[in-house]
């Protein structure tokens, strides 16, 4: 985490002594992420690549958590961790580099940690990643699934690395963040709705090919759907991303599609309001994590009860920036970037004025100051110590 990131707290005038100490649980798989960057090209089969930079960080859901605790949120993560060096750095860096609850997490002895090889070039990335499944404790199982890269899987894709099964219920919160899958509902998802927490879930690809909204029974506990637009398209049978939005409102209060390049859609379902807002222009170093940010921008501007367009333009942004960096928890941004960017954007002569008014609502956000555009986070590598 940037060490000089200001102290904002996105729910400060929302907070009551009665509220939960948690603002955000999940759970699912944590991946040791090693990425390779400065890559000209994709490796070729029977030669020998080298990469200009290499960085380590905790991966998976990982990414999400980790985006979530840099926007001032207190999160909570249920996750398996092995006993090897690769679980004991992804601990340390998630609990003591960013604040992040883990005690609904447990070390699994003589368990490997589940790793993960990205390669980033052009823009994109191409991963390769090994794991076991976790002995699960005695317990209602929460399981999570795997990050997705919003594409249909390779061919022999292995099943996915569960999340740990822990003893006891979800703890308290405002909200709780899931991944649906086709014919599998999550005891937990129901547990944390009844206990008074938002659900926001996103969709992976459905493998089964049948894309039927009814094979996701915890669709029924969301306050918030985010799916792609293929995915949005596909288990709506619409060949449009708005009409598509507008259907899945019918099933949940609030229907969030991305559009890639073009931004994002949203329909409230309870009053109707829709929400278009165009994605920021940007050079895109590695798009690792972005749908994680995106999420936990949105789930950001929900909780401090921001108006649609708001929530919308500002998941958009914080998705903008971590595209800009290598990696997933890497480069997640915090209030630092957002402070930054917002400054530097100002100062720029060739931007529409109209444009800049969507933003406007970072003015009572952000501090008067911040550190000169653009950043550059340290990349942690396993072996060094302080």
């Amino acid at each position: 985490m940037s060490t000089d990131t200001p102290g904002i707290d996105p729910l400060q005038a929302l907070r009551a002594p009665r509220d939960p100490a948690c603002d955000v649980f999940l759970t699912g798989p944590v991946f040791l992420d090693i990425i390779f960057t400065g890559l000209d090209s994709a490796p070729v089969r029977g030669t020998e690549s080298w990469a200009r930079g290499m960085g380590s960080s905790p991966g998976g859901v990982a990414n999400m958590a980790t985006a979530l605790a840099r926007l001032g949120l207190h999160t909570s993560l249920a996750a398996a961790f092995g006993d090897d060096h690769y679980g004991e750095y992804c601990w340390d860096a998630l609990e003591q580099g960013e604040g992040i609850d883990l005690s609904m997490s447990h070390t699994v002895p003589g368990w490997h940690s589940p790793v993960t090889v990205s390669m980033a070039y052009e823009g994109e990335r191409t991963m390769v990643s090994h794991g076991h499944e976790a002995p699960a404790p005695t317990g209602a199982a929460i399981t999570g699934t795997p990050k997705s890269t919003g594409a249909a899987p390779a061919a022999g894709t292995p099943a996915p690395v569960p999340a740990p099964a822990f003893p006891h219920c979800p703890p308290r919160a405002r909200a709780a963040i899931a991944s649906l899958a086709p014919g599998r509902g999550e005891p937990w998802v129901a547990a944390a709705a009844r206990n008074g927490a938002l659900i926001f879930a996103d969709v992976g690809w459905d493998e089964t090919g049948r894309w039927d909204l009814d094979a996701l029974p915890d669709l029924a506990h969301c306050e918030a759907f985010l799916p792609n637009a293929e995915e949005a398209m596909r288990y709506t049978r619409t060949d449009c991303p708005r009409a598509a939005a507008h259907a899945l409102a019918e099933r949940v209060p609030l229907a969030v599609v991305t559009l890639g390049a073009e931004g994002a859609y949203a329909v409230d379902g309870r009053t109707g309001v829709a929400a278009a807002v165009p994605a920021i222009e940007v050079e895109a170093l590695d798009p690792t994590g972005a749908g994680d940010v995106f999420v936990a921008g949105f789930v950001t501007g929900t909780l401090a009860d921001w108006p649609l367009a708001d929530r919308l333009a500002f998941a958009g942004l914080t998705a903008a920036l971590s595209v800009q960096e290598f990696g997933g928890s890497l480069s997640a941004p915090g209030w630092a970037e957002v402070a930054a960017w917002w400054q530097l954007i100002r100062t720029c002569a060739d931007q529409d004025p109209a444009a800049l008014e969507r933003y406007a609502f970072l003015d009572d956000l952000l501090p008067t100051t911040a550190r000169a555009w653009p950043l550059r986070r340290a990349v942690p590598t396993i072996g060094f110590r302080q």
